[in-house]
C-alpha cells in the first residue's frame, strides 16, 4: 500500500509585490501554486496511492471567490474517479473561521472536524487516521494530547497541523512536543505548517513535507510532497517528491574566494552559479534573487552604477536560461572590510577625484573611520544610537517599503552594518574611481 501526504498548498496565495520587479514573470509565479497541485494529483495516480493525506493550510485563507474551491474539488475529482479518497484537516491558514466560502465536499473527500479529533476506518487498507482542523486561525492548545489511543490491528496515521517543539519563522500554533507524538503510539505522523522538509523522527515516522510550491526567496529548494509505502503493517519506505514548478534559489557568491579581483571576474562568478543552478532545477523556472560579495575595489565599482550592473547580471542570466531563469533581485554586499586608513588618509592611493570640489584629505579619512567604528561596535550600543535616530524616518516611510524579504528594515542591527558598508563603498565611488573599474 502507498499513501502521499502534502500540506501547505497554500492554493492561489496571493504573492504580493511581483510587480515591484522588472521583468518579472509575473503569471507563471502566480499560477504555480495550482500547477504543482496538478503534479500532486499525477503523482497519487501513477503511484496508485490508496488515498491522499493533506495537513492543513490547503487555502491562503479566504477565498477571493468560488474560482479556488472549484479548482480544488475539480483536481481531486480525478482522484475520485481512480478510487483514491483524500482526508484533510483544516491549519492556521484556512481554518474553519478563515474560509467563509462554502461548497459541498464529493463522497471521496473527508474533513475531519474541528470541534474534537476523529478517527476514520479504512477497512480495505487496514489503517486509522486520527485528525483534528482548527477552529480559529491561533490554535495555542495542544490538540494531539487529545487524540486518541492507537486502533489495535491497524496502521494508525496522525493527521496534524502544529508547529512540535517550535519551529524558527513559523507561530507556535497546536504546540505539542517530539515526545508526546511517539508516544502516542502512532505508526506515522503527517504534519503540516512548516514549509521546509523535515523527518523529526523515524520510529514512528514524524514527517513535515514542506510546502508544495515555494512562493518566496526564503521558500528556497526543492518542494513537494512525501510517498509513503506501506508493507506488513510497517513503514517500508518514505520518499521525498518534488513537485514544484517554480524553484527559488539564492544564487550566493562570494567573489573574493574564486579569486575575483574585478568587476568582470566577479560577473563571471554569478554567471558560473547561475549555470550550476539552472541545470540542477530540470527545466523548472528558476526564480533566483542574487547576492554578490566582493572586495572593497570591485564593491565600490558595482555601487557606483548599480542599475547598471543589476542590467548586467539579467543580461547573463538571460544568456544562460534564456525565459528560464528570472533574477528576483540583486545585491551587493562588502566581502571583507578594508584596513583602517592611515590618520592623514590618501585618496588617490585607492581612487582619482575625477569632478567635483577638492576634498581635505582629513575629512575623508575621518568619515571612513567613523564608519568602520560603527560597523565595528562591539557591544553595539553606537548601533542602537543609529536605530533611535532612525525611527522617526522609520515611522514616515510607507509599509511596503519594509515588508518582504527585501524589505528595508532600519531597527535591524545586521542591516544597519550593511548599509554602513554600502555608504561606505557609495560615497567613495562617487569622489573617484577604484582601480577595480
Amino acid at each position: 500500500m502507498k499513501f502521499v501526504h502534502a500540506s501547505d498548498l497554500h492554493l492561489d496565495s496571493p504573492l504580493r509585490g511581483l510587480e515591484r520587479y522588472e521583468g518579472a514573470p509575473v503569471d507563471r509565479v502566480r499560477g504555480a501554486t495550482r500547477r504543482a497541485f496538478e503534479n500532486l494529483i499525477d503523482l497519487c495516480l501513477a503511484e496508485e496511492a490508496a488515498f491522499l493525506l493533506l495537513a492543513g493550510d490547503i487555502f491562503d485563507g479566504d477565498w477571493k471567490d468560488y474560482g479556488t474551491g472549484l479548482f480544488f474539488l475539480a483536481q481531486l475529482a480525478r482522484l475520485g474517479k481512480a478510487g483514491i479518497a483524500t482526508y484533510l484537516v483544516r491549519g492556521n491558514h484556512d481554518a474553519a473561521s478563515q474560509v467563509t466560502r462554502y461548497l459541498p465536499l464529493p463522497a471521496h473527500l473527508h474533513e475531519l472536524g474541528s470541534r474534537h479529533p476523529e478517527t476514520r476506518i479504512l477497512e480495505a487498507h487496514g489503517v486509522a487516521i486520527h485528525g483534528q482542523s482548527f477552529a480559529t486561525r491561533a490554535v495555542t492548545a495542544d490538540l494531539a494530547v487529545d487524540y486518541p489511543h492507537p486502533v489495535r490491528g491497524l496502521f494508525n496515521i496522525g493527521l496534524l497541523h502544529t508547529s512540535v517543539d517550535g519551529r524558527v519563522g513559523h507561530e507556535p500554533y497546536a504546540p505539542c512536543s517530539r515526545a508526546g507524538l511517539i508516544a502516542k503510539g502512532y505508526d506515522y505522523w503527517a504534519l503540516g505548517h512548516v514549509h521546509t522538509r523535515e523527518v523529526l523522527a523515524r520510529d514512528p515516522w514524524i514527517v513535515f513535507p514542506g510546502n508544495l510550491q515555494g512562493r518566496q526567496a526564503r521558500e528556497a529548494g526543492p518542494k513537494g510532497a512525501t510517498l509513503v509505502t506501506v508493507k506488513e503493517g510497517r513503514v517500508a519506505a518514505v520518499e521525498a517528491r518534488a513537485l514544484d514548478v517554480v524553484r527559488w534559489m539564492s544564487c550566493d557568491v562570494d567573489a573574493t574566494s574564486v579569486g575575483g579581483t574585478t568587476v568582470d571576474e566577479a560577473l563571471e562568478a554569478v554567471r558560473v552559479a547561475l549555470a550550476r543552478i539552472f541545470a540542477g532545477c530540470e527545466g523548472r523556472l528558476v526564480a533566483a534573487p542574487i547576492t554578490l560579495r566582493a572586495g572593497a575595489l570591485v564593491h565600490r565599482a558595482l555601487l557606483a552604477d548599480p542599475g547598471k550592473w543589476t542590467q548586467h547580471l539579467r543580461a547573463i542570466a538571460l544568456e544562460e536560461a534564456g525565459d528560464g531563469l528570472w533574477v528576483e533581485r540583486v545585491r551587493f554586499e562588502l566581502a571583507m572590510p578594508d584596513e583602517e586608513p592611515p590618520a592623514r588618509w590618501n585618496p588617490s592611493s585607492e581612487l582619482t577625484v575625477t569632478e567635483g570640489p577638492a576634498v581635505d584629505e582629513d575629512v575623508i579619512g575621518q568619515f571612513v573611520k567613523a564608519l568602520r567604528a560603527l560597523r565595528a561596535d562591539p557591544d553595539g550600543a553606537e548601533l542602537g544610537g543609529l536605530v533611535e535616530e532612525l525611527s522617526e524616518l522609520r515611522r514616515k516611510l510607507p509599509g511596503e517599503v519594509s515588508e518582504g524579504d527585501d524589505g528595508l528594515r532600519l531597527d535591524d542591527p545586521a542591516t544597519l552594518r550593511q548599509l554602513v558598508d554600502e555608504a561606505e563603498a557609495l560615497v567613495l565611488s562617487r569622489l573617484g574611481r577604484g582601480d577595480a573599474a
